[in-house]
């Protein structure tokens, strides 16, 4: 554990110099060089507004080792989505992810899909539309699972809804063993991707037609990968570009 380090690299993180944070620090930048070489601790209140400042708990600043974390997400990257068409289900349960990617697995088996693209790609994202009661008072959650139909694919297979989705740019990142018990990478890795977006000038904006985030999990050389997607206003420029047909 190195304080230093982790002022260092959520400094870096933020994507701000040592004099951008001397200046909101009120100290001068020897002294956050100082800080970052672990040659002096920072007051009290000047770990806390840290820790206000890179949005972490005080004990993870000045316990934990950050850029040993960091090892379990990609670098954040902006890519622009072509356009598709999917068939998707939505389920209310104590366990919807699990319950409804086995339903649309076993869709994809009836409809001919596996057979016309085995490695046909599956999405999914929560369903925010669950009152409170039914969260409550059953313990319900909502999940929605979709399958990206390949250009080329026709069925008339019933049981889901049919969708047509635009092209956008999402911001993206990879979360690796992202199940492991207690580890919160999940909802740490929407964190990144929000802390990210607001360093970077870009701005998450709802549009009709898109999908404003999404997940896809994979195996890759025996891990277990999960892909996190979330739709921000037109930029610039595009770090890459991805086509699911």
């Amino acid at each position: 554990m190195s304080l230093g380090r982790n002022i260092q690299y959520l400094r870096k993180e933020k994507k701000i110099t040592q004099e951008q944070l001397a200046e909101i620090m009120s100290v001068s930048r020897q002294t956050i060089s100082r800080w970052e070489a672990d040659e002096i601790i920072p007051e009290l209140s000047k770990l806390i507004a840290l820790s206000d400042l890179f949005s972490c708990r005080l004990d993870a600043l000045v316990k934990d080792d950050m850029g040993v974390c960091d090892k379990n997400y990609s670098e954040i990257t902006v890519k622009k989505v072509k356009a598709f068409k999917m068939a998707r289900y939505v389920m209310l349960t104590p366990n919807p992810e699990d319950d409804v990617n086995a339903y649309m697995d076993n869709w994809a088996q009836r409809s001919g899909l596996l057979k016309f693209q085995p490695d046909a790609m599956r999405i999914g994202w929560d369903f925010p539309f669950l009152i409170s009661e039914l969260q409550n008072r059953f313990g319900l959650r909502g999940y929605v699972a979709a399958y990206i139909l390949p250009e080329g694919f026709e069925t008339g297979c019933p049981g889901v809804e049919y969708a047509d989705q635009k092209e956008a740019e999402y911001a993206v990142i990879t979360v690796y063993d992202p199940f492991e018990v207690g580890s919160g990478r999940i909802p740490n890795a929407y964190k990144k991707i929000l802390e990210f977006l607001g360093a970077n000038g870009f701005c998450e904006k709802p549009k009709e037609g898109i999908l404003s985030c999404f997940e896809h999990v994979y195996e890759k050389e025996g891990i277990t990968c999960m892909d996190v997607y979330i739709h921000v206003d037109s930029v610039s420029k595009t770090d890459s570009f991805t086509n699911f047909s």
